[in-house]
């Protein structure tokens, strides 16, 4: 177990970014097809593929879930990830060809970096190419190159560095894993002990102002409405599930988000979690949902403990 969400047999994972431009696109693949589910919360959803991965709908398995940066823009990596997956012969045979059912979200972070610069199909078609099972970095990479945390104050001043983040638990022959990239309005806590990690800084830029404190303090510096955050994450387990329980998964997988991260669900963001059943384990989906939630919420925090300063915007531990 390396605490990612490559822990879980058959996941595999591959990043792909650029420093310089401050965004990045990250791949989740189950190559034999993975049972799907998906949840959106945010009001500003950015996605592709989520309605064929309703439990109403026809197709059983997706191969992929990617996250990206680059805003809508940043759906462009699908391409990419079809093109590396139908090479290598995997996806849904219809027959006539093989079709990579490739779903995934994506995060705006063109007020960080370059806005001109975005994830594409090249850059899916790298991080596709770059997928592993022992991949398990955190941090600046894939999809957290360019996530920033709270901006409840604008995209001026006040942010910190967030990031990509992936945590794991085995229970008995159960394992769940959880990737996230961390670009959310509100203040990221440490699930265990309520801690503030990050958040919208003060004026002096050296401490943390709090969300509670700016959305409830008249003529602060909160900017009312401000619609530039994400958090987009994946599940998955060796569990089997249902289309219905892996949606069910999905769906509590958010309260991982809300464990962690206050306020969470913004009109302003596209917080989505997609789930992905890659295993014959039986477990209850109770249970695998509950774990699910632990887990997300475990992802969130390392990924603002592994994140570096980047572009002026400074991380965790330059405030410790």
């Amino acid at each position: 177990m390396n605490g990612s969400i490559t822990d879980v047999p058959g996941i595999e994972v591959g990043h792909a970014q650029n420093l310089s431009a401050g965004t990045g696109c990250t791949v989740v693949l189950c190559r034999r097809g993975a049972v799907p589910g998906v949840d959106s919360r945010g009001g500003a959803p950015a996605t592709r593929e989520t309605d064929c991965l309703r439990p109403e709908n026809m197709l059983p398995v997706m191969h992929s879930a990617f996250l990206a940066g680059g805003s809508a823009f940043g759906l462009d990596c699908a391409g990419g990830i079809m093109r590396c997956l139908e090479e290598q012969g995997v996806g849904f045979d219809i027959g006539v060809a093989v079709v990579p059912i490739v779903a995934g979200a994506a995060l705006n972070d063109l007020a960080f970096g370059n806005a001109k610069v975005r994830p594409d199909a090249a850059m899916g078609y790298e991080a596709c190419g770059n997928a592993s099972a022992s991949e398990c970095r955190q941090g600046n990479i894939g999809a957290g190159t360019g996530a920033c945390i709270g901006r409840l104050a604008g995209n001026a001043r006040g942010s910190m560095k967030g990031g990509l983040g992936t945590a794991s638990l085995k229970v008995g022959e159960l394992i769940i894993g959880a990737i996230v990239a961390v670009n959310c309005n509100g203040d990221v806590l440490d699930p265990e002990t309520g801690r503030t990690l990050a958040g919208t800084l003060r004026r002096d830029r050296k401490q943390i102002a709090g969300a509670r404190h700016l959305l409830t303090t008249p003529g602060g510096i909160y900017m009312e409405g401000f619609p530039t955050n994400t958090t987009i994450g994946v599940v998955a387990t060796n569990a089997a599930l249902t289309k219905a329980g892996a949606t069910r998964v999905a769906m509590n997988a958010h309260d991982g988000y809300a464990h962690a991260i206050q306020p969470v669900h913004t009109m302003g963001d596209c917080d989505v979690i997609f789930c992905m059943g890659a295993g014959s384990v039986k477990a209850d989906v109770t249970r695998v949902g509950a774990i699910a939630a632990w887990v997300m919420a475990a992802a969130v925090a390392n990924a603002v403990r592994a994140a570096e300063g980047l572009h002026g915007v400074p991380c965790m531990k330059e405030l410790a």
